[in-house]
């Protein structure tokens, strides 16, 4: 690959991850926000029934005083993130099995000619940092040790990924595809690493 294929290829992954967090960033905010409110009305639901006035009090001040409120909210901002780009903004397709192997590899074919597709190195960055969110805010309950730490983040990224293409299939919004789920698990095990060196940053600091 050219000096010139690298760095187009760099340009276009930037300019579809910039795009696939601006385009739903307003609506996954409201959605993160919204999905808080259900928590705080299931787990402490002390303010409920007093009004909007006081449920959105209630909401401030819980996330100003808990560490692990501002986490959720952070969890359920970057999960409907995803959610927006892999299901929430998606065409019907008439057969969602038509591509079940995917693309698994930067080049594909279209009409005859190889393009550039990013789609793996995106379906990898993305899961990257839900991963890392997944494990920093549940990091009281998973196990320590960079073995299983990759284990646990590649386990569930797995399970999140193989039920976003399940539900593609089921709701025939994108195509299932094996690759996407390959891609997104090694994503997946990224973000438990980039969790792990986080973290021993973190206690050396």
């Amino acid at each position: 690959m050219t000096m010139k294929e690298t760095l187009d290829l760099l340009g276009k992954i930037l300019t579809n991850i910039l795009t696939a967090l601006y385009e739903p960033f307003g609506f996954s905010l409201l959605l993160s926000f919204l999905a808080m409110f259900f928590y705080l009305y299931a787990y402490e639901s002390i303010g409920a029934g007093k009004g909007w006035k006081i449920a959105i009090m209630t909401w401030y001040q819980k996330f100003k005083e808990s560490v692990f409120f501002r986490k959720l909210f952070f969890l359920a901002f970057v999960t409907s993130l995803i959610l927006f780009r892999t299901l929430l903004n998606r065409q019907l397709w008439m057969n969602p099995l038509s591509d079940v192997m995917g693309g698994w590899g930067i080049w594909g074919t279209v009409n005859g000619e190889q393009k550039l597709t990013t789609e793996c190195i995106e379906n990898v960055i993305m899961m990257v940092p839900f991963s890392s969110v997944v494990m920093w805010t549940f990091q009281e309950k998973m196990e320590k040790g960079l073995k299983k730490i990759l284990w646990q983040s590649g386990k569930i990224t797995f399970c999140f990924s193989v039920s976003i293409e399940m539900l593609q299939l089921l709701l025939r919004l994108g195509t299932f595809q094996l690759s996407d789920i390959f891609y997104n698990t090694v994503g997946g095990v990224l973000g438990g690493l980039v969790y792990y060196v986080a973290m021993k940053a973190r206690k050396h600091l």
